[in-house]
């Protein structure tokens, strides 16, 4: 064949590749959602765990990206290798589907807290996922190779890059808009196998007919023929993935804040970033295309950053906050998901436009000697190491020691360095007379440079000095800030400087605290009651309807049991729940499970009075993990466990109300024992409901809802169960109360008005056996489809809790097998459920 016939041959195929590459995109993204929500059901919640699976993911496309070109020759043909890759993929991916439940086997039974415990989460990331990603990260230096190393070859990569991209964006939303809200996790996996086949085949079909790459006929040049200061790009490149992972982690934990940290949430941020890159991709390749001096370019888009992040920060602190939105009022999720997208769009996309565009423009400015296979793998090698450590440096650093203030300080001065970076050719060369592609071929001009460095210099110290905090309204009542408006204090003050009643604010900050795995917040309203806020809302305080559950929660479950001794708490928060056993003579120990440190440390404490100073009392141990991997590893049994986490619409909260982790935790239970869990029935609706209560009771056949009203109208509830059918002497449980070794116990239910044995077992709503036709068609929520977190997350601006709690009520009838004791007794309790006075 006619080389000069080859550059329009191989330009024919382009497009299709292209399409390859969109598909390739797609399956990536749904299995890294498929894999890290397995995953993290193993390793933890956590955000160190997170971090160890994102950084085995990105560090396997690293690794793939280096080591193809570099062991495979490039007399190959690239859509053969890039056919064989997929394939690879697509079996391995339905691999880890089959062999997560002996990772998990094998991980339970060795698990271990501290340095060992960490390694083993390691290995367990790298066994899943390093295998499949070495493939993944391996597919564009293998397609690099059908094109040549110059601009109109490059250029295309960028655009290959791009498309790959789009296809992440589709994929993510396929997965998280319905794959995983509809099907489950399998579906999606077999989804994701099932586009690799196609691509690998389409790929196949396309080698047969297309010729091989540039690189299978051109000889490689010596590997020291490279761009002028092609470094200075590779720097650049990194810090470029630097500050865009870390960007993303910073921008993520405000924005969930923001609108409400459910799965379609993260989903639409995570788009919105994709697209972001994938739109500046397309960009930066057609002007890859048309510029004669990249590095320039390259420069041109740092400094833009700069301005960009800057953006990003202000709208975050300045605006979004003050956007006049009330959820409550969204009569469709579907118009909520269109808002949020726009919030995200208006916050994230320039900066991600930018950093798009930096990637094919590194390319082209390190674009030399090597092989096109080569070239890509050294640049995507370059920027995923940066990545990698932007997320977890960020993550696991730099917002738990400095906060999101100062992490969005240094983003801008990481764009700053990377534009400084891009100037120092012109500088050397305006001092030696050396001439390259982007330097100038004159001397002295030095001082333009030096110039343009005191600006970019300037400009950062004026941004970083600038930078606004996020508003504390934001951490304390997330997507609801903007209705509270004036009637929040500004800046964060100690109690004891609250100032008296006024015509000033209501609502004043007495802590904030970016934490390694969220923010937190306690408030205080000018009438006295606290509040404890994570998630953007309020998740427990001293006010008497909140009150009266955090103790029900607790003192049911002692009660309930002969002679409880030891306790599990799974949540802290307000430490309320866990306080109620502080009170019980027969508690001889307390665990309390918390997922962030900064709530038993500092947030507890500051509801002494309310929980009976829990965290100090001898008895308690604080563990610092989450409730579900901590139940997994422990090898400790229980009297009880109480469950009491944040809202099951916050995204990984659904794991904690698993037909599996009921089942964990039934198996840490010692004979008699008890668990106890609070639901909301509040910013919910009927299916959510039904979802959570079928769910435990498919568990605990014997299971039990208690209810706690708010003057007569649905508010939130308790669910309780015992492997044994419960039953609940009324004058055997009178007679405890009134020992007067629980005197204490009586007090702190007559402060949340609960008088009697009678007035606590009147809180009783249903038990499982009355609920069965209402329950008929509840999904059940798994570990594989996580049903629950997508059926909340869907309705978490609904206020339908009354609609629930008389649903309920139509199954109820009087439990004679429940409730034991005189006929006198039980009259009172027959009475008070049906809401009748109390009877001569």
């Amino acid at each position: 064949m006619n080389p000069s016939t080859l550059v329009p041959t191989r330009h024919r195929f382009l497009p299709w590749l292209l399409l390859l590459f969109f598909g390739s995109g797609c399956a990536a993204l749904i299995y890294e959602v498929v894999w890290l929500q397995l995953l993290q059901l193993v390793i933890g919640l956590t955000t160190v765990s997170l971090g160890l699976l994102l950084g085995t993911f990105m560090g396997g496309m690293c690794l793939g990206s280096l080591l193809l070109p570099r062991l495979l020759s490039a007399r190959h043909h690239p859509l053969r290798i890039y056919a064989l890759l997929e394939f690879g993929i697509g079996i391995i991916g339905i691999a880890v589907l089959f062999g997560m439940p002996y990772v998990a086997a094998l991980y339970t039974a060795n698990a271990g807290p501290g340095l060992a415990g960490m390694v083993l989460r390691g290995g367990v990331a790298v066994l899943c996922l390093l295998p499949p990603t070495v493939l993944m990260g391996a597919t564009l230096p293998a397609v690099a190779r059908w094109v040549e190393t110059t601009r109109q070859g490059i250029s295309w990569m960028g655009f290959f890059y791009g498309g790959n991209i789009a296809g992440a964006v589709f994929g993510c939303l396929l997965a998280g808009f319905y794959l995983l809200r509809v099907l489950n996790m399998e579906t999606a996996t077999y989804v994701a196998a099932g586009i690799n086949g196609v691509v690998a085949l389409l790929a196949l079909g396309l080698s047969a007919r297309a010729p091989a790459g540039a690189s299978a006929r051109e000889p490689v040049q010596d590997e020291a023929e490279r761009a002028p200061w092609a470094w200075a790009v590779y720097v650049t490149i990194a810090l470029s993935g630097f500050a865009a992972l870390g960007a993303e982690v910073v921008w993520t934990r405000l924005l969930s804040l923001m609108l409400g940290a459910t799965v379609y949430t993260f989903s639409i941020i995570l788009a919105v970033f994709l697209a972001g890159l994938g739109i500046g991709s397309a960009a930066g390749s057609f002007l890859a295309r048309l510029t004669t001096a990249p590095r320039k370019a390259l420069g041109v888009c740092q400094l833009l950053l700069v301005g960009a992040i800057g953006w990003a920060a202000c709208m975050m602190a300045r605006s979004l906050p003050h956007w006049p939105i009330n959820p409550a009022l969204s009569q469709s999720p579907w118009y909520t998901f269109q808002l949020d997208l726009a919030l995200c769009l208006w916050v994230v996309l320039p900066a991600a436009v930018l950093w798009g565009a930096s990637f094919p423009l590194a390319l082209a400015a390190a674009a030399g000697g090597k092989d096109a296979g080569r070239l890509v793998s050294d640049v995507y090698a370059a920027n995923t190491v940066g990545a990698i450590l932007g997320a977890l440096g960020f993550s696991l650093l730099v917002i738990p020691g400095l906060g999101t203030q100062w992490a969005q300080r240094a983003l801008v001065v990481t764009a700053a360095v990377a534009t400084f970076v891009t100037l120092v050719p012109a500088f050397r060369s305006g001092r030696s007379q050396v001439a390259t592609d982007d330097a100038p071929r004159k001397t002295g001009l030095w001082i333009p440079a030096l110039g343009a460095m005191a600006v970019v210099t300037g400009l950062t110290a004026v941004l970083a000095w600038q930078m606004p905090a996020t508003p504390w309204g934001v951490v304390a009542y997330g997507r609801y800030v903007a209705t509270y408006g004036k009637r929040l204090a500004p800046g964060v003050i100690a109690e004891k400087d609250i100032p008296p009643g006024n015509d000033g604010p209501d609502i004043f900050c007495t802590y904030l605290g970016e934490g390694l795995n969220g923010s937190v917040a306690v408030t205080q309203w000018k009438s006295g009651v606290r509040n404890f806020h994570s998630a953007g809302k309020v998740q427990a305080s001293s006010e008497p309807r909140d009150m009266r559950l955090q103790r029900l929660l607790g003192h049911l479950a002692a009660l309930a049991h002969p002679k409880p001794e030891s306790v599990l708490v799974v949540a802290c928060g307000a430490g309320v729940t866990a306080g109620t056993f502080v009170l019980h003579p027969e508690i001889q120990r307390i665990v309390i499970c918390e997922i962030e440190p900064l709530v038993p440390q500092y947030v507890a404490p500051m509801f002494e009075h309310e929980n009976h100073a829990v965290v100090k009392d001898p008895r308690t141990e604080i563990v610092c993990d989450d409730g579900r991997h901590f139940v997994r590893t422990t090898k400790e049994r229980f009297d009880i466990i109480t469950s009491d986490p944040i809202d099951p619409w916050v995204k990984g909260c659904a794991a904690l109300n698993t037909v599996e982790y009921y089942e964990m935790c039934k198996a840490h239970l010692k004979p008699g024992g008890v668990m106890a869990l609070w639901i909301p029935l509040y910013e919910s609706n009927v299916a959510t409901a039904k979802s959570q209560i079928a769910t435990f009771f498919q568990v605990f056949p014997h299971g039990i809802l208690w209810s706690n009203d708010d003057e007569g109208e649905g508010y939130d509830a308790v669910l309780f169960g015992q492997v044994e059918p419960t039953q609940f002497d009324v004058d055997a449980l009178r007679d405890r109360l009134n020992r007067p070794d629980h005197a204490r116990v009586k007090e702190s239910l007559a402060e949340v008005g609960i008088h009697s044995a009678v007035g606590l077992l009147a809180t009783y709503a249903a038990q499982a056996s009355d609920l069965q036709e209402w329950l008929r068609d509840a999904q059940i929520n798994t570990d594989r489809n996580l049903r629950l977190q997508y059926l909340a997350g869907m309705w978490l601006n609904s206020y339908v809790g009354s609609e629930i709690r008389a649903d309920i009520h139509r199954s109820y009838r009087f439990p004679d097998r429940l409730f034991l004791g005189s006929p006198a007794r039980l009259e009172m309790l027959k009475r008070a459920l049906e809401g009748l006075p109390p009877g001569p």
